[in-house]
């Protein structure tokens, strides 16, 4: 029987500590995930996997439940967030590959709460207004907002390297 802090060594000659250590899940994993820290990962996934699972049932349950013609605008609103939250679960399987669509909730986010939930919070008329609730969703935008791998993306999908 092995000890809990002993190492293997593998088939491809790499030796592997078997022992977990938290600290490990904040260390930059370059040959797993480019760089990034296996927390994002996790967190990433975690994020993936509650946009996956609330936006499609409040989607399907609107989308199903409503009764009577479409507004043309709320139908389009709708059908974003079912479809957002349809091509969320790609991004439990592969994290890294949908960071735009969490930049996109990001900046979303961001901008209602200031266009819409700052003026009346300045106003002291937020409370009890029928965007309370979502401002209190919204809010949680501090969530992806951690969870983003900020180096990692503006590596990646903005100082590239153009071929000439």
């Amino acid at each position: 029987m092995q000890a809990a802090n002993s190492t293997t060594q593998s088939d491809d000659g790499i030796q592997r500590s078997s022992r977990f250590s938290l600290f490990n899940i904040f260390k930059r994993d370059y040959k797993r995930y480019d760089g990034v820290p296996p927390i994002n990962i996790y967190l990433l996934r975690l994020l993936y996997t509650l946009m996956f699972v609330f936006l499609s049932i409040d989607s399907w349950s609107h989308i199903l439940n409503h009764k009577g013609n479409w507004d043309a605008t709320n139908a389009a609103a709708w059908c974003v967030w079912l479809g957002y939250g349809a091509i969320s679960w790609i991004g439990i399987i592969n994290p890294l590959k949908m960071l735009p669509i969490v930049l996109l909730e990001i900046v979303y986010k961001i901008t209602w709460l200031f266009v819409v939930a700052y003026p009346l919070w300045t106003k002291n008329e937020l409370i009890g207004s029928p965007v309370e609730g979502t401002t209190h969703v919204f809010m949680l935008v501090i969530l992806p907002i951690v969870a983003m791998p900020w180096r990692y993306f503006f590596r990646t999908y903005i100082v590239t390297k153009r071929a000439a």
